[in-house]
């Protein structure tokens, strides 16, 4: 084996001509309010309606700066996706701007750690989604079974510890085959089985879908932030980190999340009218708009409630039950499932799209390419992106998949800046003309001051999170080490941006995913690393020989 061949590249030039000319195609028909829609489908779901509470129980009302240091990581990133989609526009989100950075073993590993993004991190979603749609039914006065309404793992472990609830009565009234209890999550099931039919059929379809979703929460949203304000006790707010800035970071893996969404706007490259002007667009408007929304619904929640009774799964309606008004739960239950529908159906737009560009390469079997030729979609990729998402969800949980999934984005897009800094100059593409650039500020000096600053903000802090940081002992290693590569990290890129004059925006990109990947657990990290190992295992068994870059060396 040629052990550089692993990192060959693929051109930019040769991006702008994907996929089959005999073959059917995508079709273009995406707008930039379309691009933004999708955006915002992708991020406000689960990370509002669900995750967005644990997150405020661990840091207290100061989880509103970890959602703007998510937001400003987030930024940098999308600034960074911005500059690629304006240069490569084509499916395939990171895993193909990764190709013509890094090369084909870094475009593997992207395109594998996206498949936890789109598709487990679905799961999650689907989940949640099930739950507020079971209390919708409830409020109906339809109740359904409940080892119908939760997964099995989640009831063994309720029943096994004695917490009476929906668990421990699914595991003790569940019907049996042999000594197997039917257990599973029959309205997250539907949905995944829903989403993917109408992904199948057309993006036309999903589009008109979307862009309604989008509109209806968007405007419960906004009646439940300002009918939240006027039962705001600023008493709430104190104290405003009660577990420190360490409790703040420990919601990381869940505010990520919430963020994760707006990279999906980025595999409809070839669906779009215009990808050079208005993917850059989409993405940064979706970004800001959403901000704003995650950032005043962390404000009322924490003001109105207090952050210790917001450790559950519907945190919006917990509060608004506290507090009586018990007309608005059924505008959240609502809220929520639209929100979270629009969630399942932009990733799973964005998953086929990935396994598409990849077939393309041929990195995948060549059926994950084939574009259906009456609906004009990825068709085979679709359906297996459907069962990729419905299948695990008969024997996993919503707390497993969502620290897997923040991982796996957080060192995708950790590649994608540093993708940037590894760009050649534009190519001259005739006939193609570059609409966004990332702007160059140089560098050279910013960055080894920021070092500089950090290090000495640090060194002259009295706090124990500090002050057990640089002991330097085998006490609580595992908890202290992804800190210690961190600030190894800045140091070697404040070095290298003074000797190369570095782009200042995707080293600020890396820097801050770097340092939210801190905030991860180690089993997090562990489970990460099997999966990245099975990939690389699929990866030399198929893709190196198979790659399309093999074939024409």
């Amino acid at each position: 084996m040629n052990f550089q061949s692993l990192f060959r590249k693929k051109s930019v030039s040769a991006t702008h001509d994907q996929g089959d000319a005999h073959s059917p195609q995508l079709v273009r028909n995406l707008s930039l309010r379309d691009l933004t829609f999708m955006g915002i489908a992708a991020i406000i779901g689960a990370g509002s309606f669900s995750s967005l509470g644990q997150a405020c129980y661990s840091g207290g009302p100061g989880v509103v700066i970890l959602f703007i240091i998510c937001a400003i990581a987030c930024g940098f990133t999308a600034l960074c996706y911005a500059e690629f989609a304006s240069r490569v526009p084509a499916s395939g989100s990171a895993y193909t701007y990764a190709y013509v950075s890094f090369g084909e073993l870094f475009a593997w590993v992207i395109g594998w750690a996206l498949l936890m993004e789109y598709s487990i991190g679905n799961i999650y979603v689907a989940f949640s989604w099930s739950g507020y749609f079971t209390n919708l039914l409830d409020g109906a006065g339809v109740h359904m079974p409940e080892w119908l309404t939760i997964n099995y793992r989640s009831a063994s472990a309720a029943f096994r510890d004695g917490i009476q609830g929906e668990g421990f009565q699914a595991w003790t009234n569940a019907p049996k085959i042999g000594s197997l209890r039917i257990i599973f999550d029959l309205p997250a099931f539907m949905i995944n089985v829903l989403i993917t039919w109408l992904v199948y059929v057309g993006v036309n379809e999903s589009r008109k879908v979307s862009n309604f979703m989008v509109l209806l929460k968007l405007f419960i949203i906004v009646v439940v932030i300002v009918t939240g304000a006027f039962f705001i006790d600023i008493d709430n707010w104190t104290p405003f980190m009660p577990n420190g800035f360490g409790g703040v970071m420990g919601g990381a893996a869940a505010v990520f999340f919430a963020y994760i969404g707006f990279d999906a706007v980025s595999t409809l490259a070839e669906e779009s009218k215009n990808p050079m002007r208005d993917l850059p667009k989409g993405m940064m408007y979706s970004l800001m708009i959403c901000t704003v929304v995650y950032v005043l619904l962390a404000l009322v929640l924490t003001g109105m409630v207090s952050y210790n009774a917001l450790g559950v799964s519907d945190p919006l309606a917990e509060v608004f039950k506290l507090k009586g008004v018990k007309w608005m739960l059924y505008f959240v239950s609502i809220a929520a499932v639209v929100a979270m529908t629009s969630v399942i159906l932009v990733f799973q737009l964005g998953q086929p799209r990935i396994w598409m560009s990849m077939a393309r390469d041929g990195l995948l079997p060549k059926r994950f390419a084939k574009i259906h030729p009456k609906y004009k979609t990825p068709g085979f990729s679709t359906i297996m992106t459907g069962a990729v998402v419905g299948i695990p969800i008969f024997f996993t949980d919503e707390t497993f998949v969502l620290d897997f999934t923040s991982i796996g984005t957080l060192f995708a897009f950790v590649l994608v800046c540093g993708g940037v800094l590894l760009l050649p100059k534009a190519e001259k593409v005739e006939g193609v003309k570059q609409r966004f650039r990332l702007p160059h500020i140089n560098g050279k000096w910013v960055v080894p001051a920021l070092v500089v600053a950090t290090f000495a903000l640090l060194l002259n802090d009295d706090s124990d999170y500090t002050k057990e940081l640089f002991q330097f002992n085998n006490t609580n290693l595992s908890a202290k080490l992804p800190m210690w590569i961190f600030l190894i990290l800045c140091v070697v890129m404040a070095v290298m941006s003074f000797m190369r004059n570095l782009s200042l925006i995707p080293v600020l990109g890396v820097l801050s995913c770097c340092y939210l990947l801190t905030g991860m657990a180690p089993s997090n990290w562990l489970w990460f690393g099997v999966w990245l190992l099975i990939g690389l295992v699929v990866y030399l068994l198929y893709g190196f020989r198979k790659s399309k870059l093999a074939r024409q060396s």
